[in-house]
């Protein structure tokens, strides 16, 4: 029923994608998230959270993002955090480089 975590907090393992579209279906069919919870693992709260991202996944709703779109973002934000380690550890070679050329005197022309 559980797989490694890829969703939610780091330390939590996520349901697998069926069970979760299971709960969902089943309470569209017209259980409650509390019902649900306490006949199996996720809470009522988790619950209620998948429901509403299907609901924005199928379009019902416009609160919040698609899944596609959460994944794209947290793409970009992972790409963002690397890029700014880049450009630092860029910087802090031009800089070092920069301290390195003043540090040799410059060769007299033979002219």
């Amino acid at each position: 029923m559980r797989e490694k975590g890829v969703h939610g907090a780091k330390n939590e393992t996520a349901v697998s994608a069926g069970v979760r579209q299971q709960m969902v279906q089943l309470v569209k069919a017209g259980r409650t998230p509390e019902e649900l919870s306490r006949e199996f693992e996720p809470t009522a709260q988790t619950i209620h959270n998948w429901v509403k991202q299907s609901d924005v996944d199928a379009g019902v709703r416009s609160d919040g993002l698609t899944s596609s779109e959460r994944d794209e973002l947290r793409k970009l934000r992972r790409e963002n955090r690397q890029l700014k380690v880049e450009r630092e550890i860029l910087s802090k070679a031009a800089a070092w480089f920069a301290r390195e050329t003043d540090a040799v005197p410059p060769k007299p022309s033979s002219s």
